[in-house]
């Protein structure tokens, strides 16, 4: 598969490079995290990232002074497994280089998405990227053996507990998590646990690329 740069012409259907931020506190504070022993961990809102002297800067720059929670998503992954999306945009900053992997929610057809619409696309340390709510993403791919540490960005209360509610329509049975809409790929962890299978195609591994 093909990894382009974020400063590619072709990432700007899914997301842009955020400019005026100086990330390096956050990064700091990101890498007093413990890296897991296998797989990857994810925290929707962290309070030692969230006392970083950037969460006002994105809260009221990034998201118009809507509230925000920084969380992380951290540890070794090479595997798309799902695709996910939100009705608002995603922040990321990784503290070494990693590798995300998109795709358009106008892609999905009768609640399928074709896993050869995803692109790849490596985000260098410390640059801060805006992933589109129209874009589908999911955890990060690491770059090298290391693993990653990505700090995740978004309107507080996502990716917490799923709202009850009756489902009315088929996009209602992808939520797995409050503003959090998930397709899974039939060879993941997620379906097996019952998540909505929506991705076909090969599960794509970029190991043999980074």
């Amino acid at each position: 598969m093909l990894i382009k740069s974020v400063t590619d012409e072709s990432f700007r259907e899914y997301g842009k490079v955020l400019e005026g931020y100086d990330n390096s506190d956050l990064i700091k504070r990101m890498k007093t995290i413990p890296m897991p022993g296998t797989g990857t961990a994810y925290e929707a809102s962290i309070p030692v990232l969230e006392e970083s002297l950037l969460f006002p800067e994105y809260r009221d720059r990034e998201y118009g002074g809507m509230p925000v929670q920084i969380g992380m998503c951290w540890g070794f992954n090479t595997r798309l497994n799902c695709l996910e999306y939100h009705r608002d945009s995603e922040v990321n900053i990784g503290e070494s280089d990693f590798i995300l992997l998109l795709a358009r929610q106008s892609s999905i057809e009768g609640g399928k998405l074709d896993t050869s619409s995803v692109r790849a696309f490596r985000v260098p340390a410390g640059v801060a990227v805006e992933v589109y709510a129209t874009t589908l993403h999911y955890a990060p791919c690491q770059s090298s053996d290391a693993g990653f540490r990505v700090a995740v960005i978004l309107p507080r209360g996502t990716n917490t507990g799923k709202p009850a509610f009756s489902a009315k329509c088929a996009e209602d049975r992808w939520m797995t998590a409050r503003n959090k809409w998930l397709l899974s790929h039939a060879d993941s962890d997620e379906a097996r646990n019952g998540a909505y299978v929506g991705l076909v195609g090969e599960n794509i591994d970029i190991r043999r690329e980074i």
